[in-house]
């Protein structure tokens, strides 16, 4: 049983690695090609824009969001706003009708019916050639829209364009925790931009040409990750997606520990569901890395993360009861244990160092994705944070989305 253990361990651990050495010499090939551009950008010709604010019970930070788009540095005659009130219980309607007042901003009351809903409800309304989101607890970089619509005048095949999401003033363990995660994506999503292999279009901010939702339909409402499986849609009729490393976008995040894993429990359950839903085209070459590289990887991910977890429980609960049976049968000497150290038994086995090396590799994505944000690397007490929490606790979402799915039980938005 052990021997099959070991093999287990080290296929997964030679694909973890595959998978971040593929992304790193995907970085080397294309770091030419990386710039945080810190310039004022002007556009040749500046398009229309729609951007949707979808709010449920967001009367703290809303006001924040929309100063946010009138701040961004775009033409404000080209840019109009629709605000979207998904039928809150507080006072968010308050709130966003007093800006019905601007000539650029159009707002609506709806009863609930989810995010997908509301945002349907301004495609409905919009009649740009461009148009996009900005979730109610996020706000935009000045330059972040300039900069995404640079990408459509660079590359007129775009169809969308991510951009780079940044914690907003993170004050706790927890949310620095995503902090240094939010920067690995930041570097993940780049990478993954250049393989033509992005699986979500982020809520806060992503730019789309209309024609997506002309020629797909509307959002659905897809397990409550909407933003994943417009993405899903737009891969399968080979639409391209770019990310834009230098707009920034900065957004709240789960405070806690139960929150965070509430919003965790409903990104996989998500992620999993979208994927059976889009089986027919994962791991099939005609779609391109995101169906044989960006899917599998996440699904490896989770397998890993899983078996690892229950391997170190495992081996943890039966250390613990050869040293309960060893006090049984000998009793506690320490004075013997102490003056019998031998480094010789230290644990030279290739899986350790394996361990090591994997971790070594997540930091250096960490460090990457912090220098791309950045312009410079750091070490930081939020990588501590990061491992710390994220190794504890990402497997048990991991398993009760799982066993969600198994069950056809849908996790709660909040």
């Amino acid at each position: 049983m052990d021997l099959v253990f070991d093999v287990i361990f080290y296929i997964f651990t030679f694909l973890a690695v595959y998978v971040q050495i593929f992304l790193f010499i995907t970085f080397l090939e294309n770091r030419k090609n990386i710039g945080n551009n810190k310039e004022e950008i002007k556009l040749v010709k500046y398009p229309a824009v729609t951007v949707i604010v979808p709010c449920w019970n967001e009367e703290q930070g809303v006001h924040k969001t929309i100063r946010s788009l009138f701040n961004l540095n775009y033409p404000k005659e080209k840019l109009k706003i629709i605000l979207v009130d998904d039928g809150s219980t507080d006072n968010t309607w308050g709130v966003i009708s007093k800006y019905a007042k601007y000539p650029n901003v159009r707002v609506f009351h709806k009863e609930n019916g989810g995010k997908y809903t509301a945002l349907n409800l301004g495609l409905e309304h919009t009649d740009t050639e461009f148009l996009g989101c900005l979730d109610a607890d996020s706000t935009a970089d000045k330059q972040a829209l300039v900069r995404l619509m640079h990408f459509f005048e660079k590359v007129p095949e775009l169809m969308a364009v991510t951009p780079s999401l940044i914690v907003d003033n993170p004050r706790n363990i927890v949310e620095r925790a995503q902090k240094a995660e939010y920067y690995m994506g930041v570097y993940v999503k780049k990478m993954l931009g250049f393989l033509g292999a992005i699986q979500v279009t982020p809520g806060p901010l992503t730019i789309f040409r209309k024609k997506v939702f002309d020629d797909l339909g509307p959002y659905f409402h897809a397990h409550n990750t909407e933003d994943m499986e417009i993405a899903y849609r737009m891969q399968k009729h080979y639409y391209p997606i770019e990310q834009c490393l230098d707009a920034f976008v900065y957004t709240n995040t789960p405070s806690s520990i139960g929150k965070l894993f509430k919003q965790r429990l409903r990104w996989i359950y998500g992620f999993i569901n979208n994927s059976i839903d889009y089986r027919s085209i994962l791991f099939r070459k005609k779609y391109g890395n995101f169906s044989v590289f960006t899917v599998p990887s996440n699904i490896l991910a989770m397998a890993a993360s899983t078996y690892i977890f229950g391997r170190v429980i495992w081996e943890a609960v039966s250390f613990i009861s050869s040293k309960v049976l060893q006090y049984k049968t000998v009793g506690i000497n320490l004075t013997a244990s102490a003056n019998n150290i031998d480094f010789f038994f230290i644990n030279t086995q290739s899986s350790f160092f394996l361990g090591i090396f994997v971790i070594f590799l997540v930091i250096l994505s960490l460090s990457i994705g912090y220098r791309l944000a950045k312009g410079k690397g750091v070490v930081s007490p939020d990588l501590i944070y990061f491992f710390f929490i994220f190794s504890f606790i990402a497997p048990f979402w991991l398993m009760k989305a799982v066993y969600n799915t198994a069950l056809s039980r849908r996790p709660s938005w909040r």
